[in-house]
C-alpha cells in the first residue's frame, strides 16, 4: 500500500496505521475494528480514486476519517429519528396529561435500549411473535431471544427516562411456544 524505503508496499504498516487511527476516533476497539472494516472495503471499491505516486497511507486514513464522519451522521439521523417517533406515538395516544407524561417516559426507555433488546423486545410484546419467531426472525437461538427479552424488560422496569426505579411497569406481550 504505502512505499516502503525498499520500494514494496507496506500493507502490514498501513493497515496498523489505519487501526490507530480509528481507535483514537472512536476511543473504542470493536467500533474502531469496524471502522477500519468499511474503510478497506470502501478502499477496495474506490482503489480507481487513489493517484499513483501520492501517499497511500494518507489516501487510506482519510478514507478511515470519512468511514467513522459518516456513521456518526447516521447514528444522529437514526436518534433523531426514534425521537420523532417516539413523539408522534404520544401525539397520536390522545391520553390525559399524566398517562400521556407516563408514555414518555416509557418511550424514552424503550429508545434507551440497544438495539438487540429493542428488536425483539418490539417483535415479542409488540407485533406478538413466539420465541421461536422471533428467533427465526432474528436467526438466533430461542434461548438467546428469551435472555434478550429478560434483560430488556428488566432494563425497562429499572428505568424511567431519569435513571430512577419505576417498579409499576410491567412489560407483557409475545407468545412462549
Amino acid at each position: 500500500m504505502t512505499d516502503a524505503p525498499d520500494g514494496k508496499e507496506d500493507i502490514p504498516g498501513d493497515l496498523a496505521a489505519m487501526q490507530r487511527y480509528a481507535r483514537t476516533l472512536a476511543r473504542d476497539h470493536q467500533d474502531a475494528d469496524d471502522v477500519v472494516q468499511d474503510a478497506l472495503v470502501r478502499a477496495i471499491e474506490r482503489d480507481t480514486t487513489y493517484r499513483r505516486g501520492r501517499s497511500r497511507r494518507s489516501w487510506l486514513l482519510a478514507i478511515v476519517h470519512n468511514v467513522f464522519v459518516s456513521g456518526l451522521r447516521r447514528k444522529a439521523a437514526e436518534r433523531r429519528r426514534n425521537d420523532r417517533f417516539a413523539e408522534t406515538r404520544l401525539v397520536h395516544s390522545e391520553a390525559a396529561q399524566e398517562h400521556h407524561a407516563r408514555l414518555a417516559e416509557i418511550a424514552r426507555s424503550f429508545d434507551a435500549l440497544s438495539e438487540q433488546h429493542r428488536t425483539v423486545l418490539h417483535l415479542s410484546a409488540v407485533e406478538g411473535l413466539s420465541y421461536q419467531e422471533c428467533a427465526d426472525r432474528l436467526g438466533v437461538p430461542v434461548g438467546t431471544i428469551m435472555s434478550r427479552l429478560a434483560r430488556a424488560r428488566a432494563a425497562l422496569r429499572e428505568r424511567d427516562g431519569q435513571g430512577a426505579v419505576a417498579p409499576r411497569l410491567r412489560v407483557v406481550g409475545g407468545r412462549d411456544e
